[in-house]
């Protein structure tokens, strides 16, 4: 990846920079001590969700996982030229990706929110799990039929509809229709 640090990397880096031991993040982040060695191995990206958790326990923002420089201007990003920052899966086994997120802001330093556009790809559906965090998230179709599942409730999204939730809430985003689908996402979680 050319002197990139993945994910995984960039969270043990900031985990031993601030000598906090694997166990200690764990209980911080209320994740299984053997999903954050699998993370910081980079074995393993799993759903937003716990990428939340584990940047609340370490004190820092989601964005920092995903940054590569620290531009302090505004980030332009030019249409074609996202890079593929990371793939996560909400799958109880956590073996496959259906998700591709593409960072449409990994230089800007000081951020409060996360704008991504995500590939999103089907799955079984009776592998996939609900996840929540605090903040909000808000939902553009770009492409396909998206179906959300928020609580109770099931939305089904086709392209230019969008949504804007609580993420506490418990929910979930996958393809609709057994189809590939892309949106953009913007998620917004306090430090």
């Amino acid at each position: 990846m050319s002197g990139k640090k993945l994910v995984g990397e960039k969270i043990k880096a900031i985990r031993e920079a601030k000598k906090m031991s694997l166990q200690t993040l764990s209980e911080n982040s209320g994740l299984e001590q053997s999903l954050v060695e699998q993370i910081e191995g980079d074995v393993n990206i799993p759903g937003l969700s716990p990428l939340l958790k584990i940047a609340r326990a370490l004190g820092v923002r989601l964005g920092t996982f995903l940054d590569d420089n620290d531009n302090i201007g505004p980030e332009v990003c030019r249409a074609g030229v996202t890079e593929k920052s990371l793939s996560t899966s909400n799958t109880k086994s956590r073996s496959n990706s259906h998700l591709d997120f593409a960072s449409l802001a990994s230089h800007k330093a000081g951020r409060s929110m996360e704008p991504f556009i995500i590939n999103i790809e089907p799955a079984d559906e009776k592998r996939l799990i609900l996840s929540s965090h605090e903040g909000e998230e808000f939902i553009y179709v770009l492409e396909g039929v998206v179906k959300i599942v928020y609580g109770k409730n099931t939305y089904l999204l086709e392209k230019g509809d969008s949504i804007y939730y609580d993420s506490i809430v418990e929910h979930l985003v996958c393809a609709g229709n057994n189809e590939n689908s892309k949106i953009l996402a913007v998620v917004y979680a306090p430090q």
